[in-house]
């Protein structure tokens, strides 16, 4: 399959553009030469990473959403089609991180983080899906996590959420691959973004992002390449991360050992008072 300039002249539209991954997307979007809708919450933010792309201004715009607010994105999304004349790529990124013990959740947690890493793909999906179906092509791409096809303990909120755009995506891409529409469940690990410090409500706290992170340009640019092939499931960086998913899919004993370690060093963390983040080697 020819994948050379898979992305250039396309309409996208990026949620989460602002920051990390959704940053770093939009901007290798760009140099491809795609152009790019960024999408995001807080005007100010937008604005700020806009400014930073501006060398692409002619292929850049902008749009104010709350993609948990399900009027907001099917308007947003319908009137970048009807801008553009077309929605040819779709890249569901908005979301938020969360580690701690499940027993200190509340039912406000559960609502927030579902609103944001879930209900916003479902409501990005609805809203895009009879567009790409009448013009007969598209590409939806949902940022998943490493957390969406392995279960780390500790973080089973955030599992959760994205277990279920795993699937989703996954059901979505065998239903309409005789439709022309794509999909692609991006898989991130251990990615130098402000995930490690942005709460539930959004607010930025203290934790720093862990040493040994995989750049987030360099995980743009991976996935591009790994969309233009229409991958289903993509796991960036691929190793070793690739290698713990497909060893606790088939059970594998040192998998095994590694997530158990991994339970135990979190819960001493958290009886400290400390956030869980430990992860030992494997």
């Amino acid at each position: 399959m020819d994948n050379e300039g898979y992305f250039k002249n396309k309409i996208c539209i990026v949620t989460g553009a602002n920051s990390g991954i959704g940053y770093a997307l939009s901007e290798e979007l760009l140099k491809r030469g795609a152009t790019v809708f960024m999408a995001g919450r807080d005007p100010k933010k937008v604005a700020q990473a806009a400014g930073q792309l501006a060398r692409y201004k002619d292929r850049l715009r902008t749009i104010i959403v709350d993609v948990a607010d399900q009027e907001q994105v099917q308007k947003a999304i319908g009137n970048t089609a009807v801008e553009a004349g077309r929605l040819d790529m779709l890249f569901n990124n908005a979301g938020v991180g969360h580690t701690g013990p499940f027993e200190k959740d509340t039912l406000t947690n559960w609502k927030a983080i579902l609103d944001t890493n879930l209900w916003s793909v479902i409501y990005g999906i609805h809203a895009a899906v009879p567009i790409m179906l009448r013009q007969g092509s598209g590409h939806i791409v949902n940022t998943s996590s490493i957390g969406g096809i392995t279960p780390p303990p500790f973080q089973s909120l955030y599992n959760t959420t994205k277990y279920a755009v795993t699937g989703l995506t996954e059901s979505l891409r065998y239903e309409y691959a005789g439709k022309g529409i794509c999909f692609s469940a991006l898989c991130p690990a251990f990615i130098a973004t402000a995930i490690f410090s942005k709460g539930l409500d959004g607010s930025v706290g203290q934790e720093k992002i862990p040493e040994g992170a995989y750049p987030a340009d360099k995980a743009a640019a991976y996935s591009l390449d790994k969309i233009a092939e229409r991958r289903g499931i993509i796991v960036v960086p691929e190793e070793p991360y690739t290698r713990l998913w497909k060893g606790y899919a088939v059970g594998d004993e040192a998998i095994e050992k590694f997530m158990l370690t991994m339970a135990e060093l979190r819960r001493k963390e958290a009886d400290r008072g400390e956030a869980p983040q430990a992860i030992p080697p494997f």
